[in-house]
């Protein structure tokens, strides 16, 4: 009798494993970790940090957040929000749709660096950590262990099984099916907007309404900032902050709700500008404002031919400098040999058509150059016009410019009988002079963002972003280049000359030393490329927020001295490493960057 021994042979199928982050703990114990430990921080920013009242912002109050408090105070409830949205609370999930776990990290190492920083200025400034009160140890410990359990969650989501030849058709779909979803995961965490389900218009609007709210709020906070400490606690929670929300996918979502109500957003950018000089007591801060305007209305006209036509311009602040030159000249300044007094509409025509002709002028020979020699004949321009300005003092050549010296009080302008140089009482509300041409500036920079979307959604606008991808292809296409690129470097020199107008009235002196090719402070051409490419060329709000970086942090910085400019040009460094399309990327230029996470891998199927 034989027996017949039936051997089953068990598949054999690999465990899965648990994914885990940078320290190795279990994601679940990371979870609850940074969640008690935010919520510590939270309860920290309460409790007194140092005994006495020497350093900046006060921190010796017990139940009241004040100075650098304040910022821990932010980060950590951001670090809480996305926690407990990580653990999958209901009604959070919905705030974090691009996954909770990227923006928790980011916000809880924002958090930690804010709180750290704060304690290791305590200790510098008052000599030592015998200064701090038990709300510094205990922010400082519950800042570390946020980070650490933040640090646990995986960095990859897991991948899944790999097909077992032995399987059904079924089986094989099920991994197709999984891997596809893993892929648009991953494309989605890297920053790739998807569709966003449409609310009703008016809570849309609403959600706009909050957005600009917001932008008001931390423009306000960061332009008052009184201290060097809460500058730069200002800047590591913004920076962090904005990374963790854009992680999250927020960004992503305001991004295509603000695009489907776009005239809506831009007027309500115009008015939540407007109401800057209401929040401040005095002219101080509303002097920075006016500022940021003329250099952001100017970066917006370079972005025109830089960012549109892609015309690399690195002598473009001498468009500027023919402007408020033209407009000091005919603005009844005793320094101006013409000895006339023009009313503003008049200088502001004489502006805008000297810059138009010096444009035309200098772009008709040289605008058949391309590339880097275009650059050095545009930067030779910059140079030549300030040298003869420089020289036109009535001594090495004739007297136009008075020379070194510059045009010198030029007087407030007078609209309408409407003295911009003295104070106003609106609404109960006073108005220094700054005030007047912050609101003047800002007319003007409505008039370059009008210009700016019209010529851009135009048949020139189209024009000049063919000749900006491939100038032989779209002359082949029938495109003139040559008169396309003119008119580009027209409307970008008309605009600069626009700005001009009004600087030369606000700083009541026009010199040669204010347009450089680089230097200190803007503006000067290479602060106005960075911040068309800071900020995201072809777009209007990234030169817009570009320039108001670039003007704020250098004036806010001045306490580091001959290290400025260096801890500048770090951070652009880094900026440009992990967000080389910009802070408000065109959408072409972002895929150009990230096409390795928007386009997702041609997946394979493998059977037996």
């Amino acid at each position: 009798m034989t027996t017949q021994t039936t051997t089953s042979t068990t598949k054999a199928t690999p465990a899965a494993k648990t994914p885990t982050g940078l320290i190795g703990l279990p994601p679940h114990i990371g979870r609850a970790l940074a969640t008690g430990g935010s919520a510590l921080a939270v309860a920290s920013t309460f409790l007194a940090w140092t005994w006495t009242a020497e350093f900046p912002g006060d921190l010796t109050y017990y139940g009241y957040p004040g100075g650098l408090q304040v910022l821990v105070l932010v980060g950590a409830l951001l670090t809480t929000l996305f926690a407990l949205a990580s653990h999958g609370v209901k009604g959070l999930r919905r705030l974090t749709p691009g996954g909770a776990d990227a923006a928790l990290k980011y916000a809880a190492l924002g958090t930690f660096a804010t709180a750290w920083y704060t304690i290791l200025a305590i200790s510098t400034k008052l000599g030592g950590v015998v200064n701090l009160e038990p709300g510094g140890y205990v922010a400082a410990a519950a800042t570390l262990a946020a980070l650490l359990g933040a640090l646990a969650l995986p960095f990859e989501r897991p991948e899944p099984d790999p097909i077992d030849p032995d399987d059904n058709a079924w089986e094989h779909f099920k991994h197709d099916t999984s891997h596809l979803w893993a892929t648009l995961r991953a494309a989605f965490a890297a920053g790739s907007p998807r569709p966003v389900r449409a609310l009703p218009s008016y809570a849309e609007i609403l959600i706009i309404v909050g957005i600009l709210a917001v932008a008001l709020l931390v423009f306000t906070y960061g332009i008052g900032t009184e201290y060097d400490e809460l500058f730069v606690g200002f800047l590591i929670t913004a920076g962090f902050g904005f990374t963790a929300l854009h992680r999250s996918g927020l960004i992503s979502h305001a991004s295509q709700i603000t695009a489907r109500h776009t005239n809506i957003t831009v007027c309500g950018a115009f008015i939540a500008a407007a109401c800057f000089p209401f929040t401040q007591t005095d002219d101080q801060y509303a002097t920075l404002g006016v500022y940021i305007l003329i250099f952001a209305t100017v970066a917006l006209g370079l972005n025109i031919v830089v960012g549109l036509a892609g015309l690399l311009d690195l002598g473009y602040v001498a468009f500027l400098g023919v402007g408020a030159y033209a407009a000091a000249l005919v603005s009844g300044s005793p320094s101006s040999p013409f000895g006339v007094h023009f009313p503003f509409w008049a200088a502001v025509l004489v502006g805008a058509a000297a810059s138009l002709v010096f444009g035309v002028l200098i772009g008709a020979p040289t605008l058949r150059l391309r590339g880097d020699y275009l650059a050095i004949v545009t930067l030779g321009f910059g140079e030549i016009f300030r040298i003869a300005v420089n020289n036109t003092d009535g001594t090495s050549g004739p007297d136009l410019t008075n020379g070194s010296n510059g045009i010198a009080s030029i007087p407030d302008l007078n609209i309408l009988g409407f003295d911009l140089g003295v104070q106003h009482d609106i609404g109960g509300f006073t108005i220094g002079r700054f005030a007047n041409y912050f609101f003047l500036m800002l007319l003007i920079t409505a008039v370059v963002v009008l210009v700016f979307r019209r010529s851009g959604d135009s048949r020139i606008g189209r024009a000049w972003v063919a000749i900006r991808e491939d100038e032989t292809a779209a002359e082949a296409m029938g495109i003139h280049g040559f008169r396309v690129k003119l008119i580009a470097f027209a409307v970008g020199a008309t605009l600069a000359g626009l700005a001009g107008t009004v600087q030369a009235h606000v700083t009541y002196t026009v010199t040669p030393e204010q347009y450089l090719f680089a230097g200190t402070t803007p503006p000067n051409s290479a602060f106005l490329l960075a911040a068309v490419v800071l900020g995201g060329m072809g777009t209007i709000a990234g030169p817009l927020i570009g320039a108001a970086l670039l003007f704020l942090i250098p004036n806010k910085l001045q306490f580091l001295g001959d290290f400025q400019l260096l801890a500048f040009g770090l951070a652009l460094v880094l900026l440009m490493r992990f967000r080389p399309e910009g802070l408000i990327p065109n959408r072409r230029r972002q895929l150009e960057f990230h096409e390795e996470a928007d386009a997702p891998t041609v997946l394979s199927k493998t059977g037996a």
